[in-house]
């Protein structure tokens, strides 16, 4: 009998957990809301962290808050073990982006690929941008070693630049490939235009937090915000993928 009844405190302690805990993200929500009525919150839970709470938006980005709302955070939460840091944060954020951007489908991107891929990039570009245009010389290369280049469109000026103009024209395109590249080149795409996923892949990549192009996204969601050299891509697009 006596157990039974320990089993019964037991089982209204993890029922008043529960209430709290529920509790607790009803007032960060309401706070958070109360503060900025449009934050895409996704998820609030418990984090790693005793008495701190994650709060997921949408787009992949993390923020921390106290149990009764009244304090927040923006930052990395950090875990050590044996002498070794890990970013929580971080990882919490590379598995909701990496989430959005493969599912992504195929025929909604222009994407070069090689004879023996082994994993992909998916790049944030801008057509007039200097060091997209650099990235883009080097793809054949990135296909060699066996990554796989889509692309997605960011006219960093935004909707109805000569960017989104031409971005547009290469999506409605017939080879798109073939319209990427000379654009790529400098040389003129004709004009056409189609339904197309641009204004959904740029406020995309606004949701993730991308500010310049290009944005290289690995496969496991790690975010490289600017150009890198083919072979040092490669090694780390292969790594995401293990």
């Amino acid at each position: 009998m006596r157990r039974l009844r320990w089993l019964g405190v037991l089982c209204g302690f993890a029922l008043i957990s529960s209430v709290q805990a529920n509790t607790a993200e009803q007032i960060i929500k309401h706070a958070l809301l109360s503060m900025q009525p449009d934050l895409p919150i996704k998820n609030i839970s418990a984090s790693p962290m005793p008495n701190l709470y994650q709060v997921e938006l949408k787009g992949g980005r993390v923020l921390y808050a106290s149990a009764d709302g009244e304090f927040l955070l923006q930052g990395n939460l950090f875990q050590l073990h044996n002498g070794q840091a890990t970013n929580l944060t971080e990882q919490v954020e590379q598995k909701a982006i990496a989430a959005q951007i493969n599912r992504i489908a195929a025929d909604e991107m222009v994407v070069f690929a090689g004879p023996e891929t082994q994993t992909h990039v998916t790049v944030f570009t801008d057509t007039d941008c200097g060091y997209c245009q650099k990235l883009h010389a080097e793809v054949a290369e990135l296909n060699r070693l066996g990554v796989e280049v889509r692309y997605l469109a960011f006219p960093r000026q935004g909707v109805g630049s000569e960017a989104y103009t031409t971005m547009t024209s290469i999506w409605c395109a017939d080879d798109r490939l073939a319209a990427m590249s000379d654009a790529k080149a400098r040389r003129r795409v004709p004009r056409a235009t189609c339904k197309n996923p641009i204004d959904k892949q740029y406020a995309l990549g606004q949701s993730i937090g991308v500010q310049g192009t290009p944005t290289i996204v690995l496969a496991n969601g790690k975010i490289i915000p600017g150009y890198q050299p083919a072979q040092q891509l490669a090694e780390q697009a292969l790594k995401a993928q293990r």
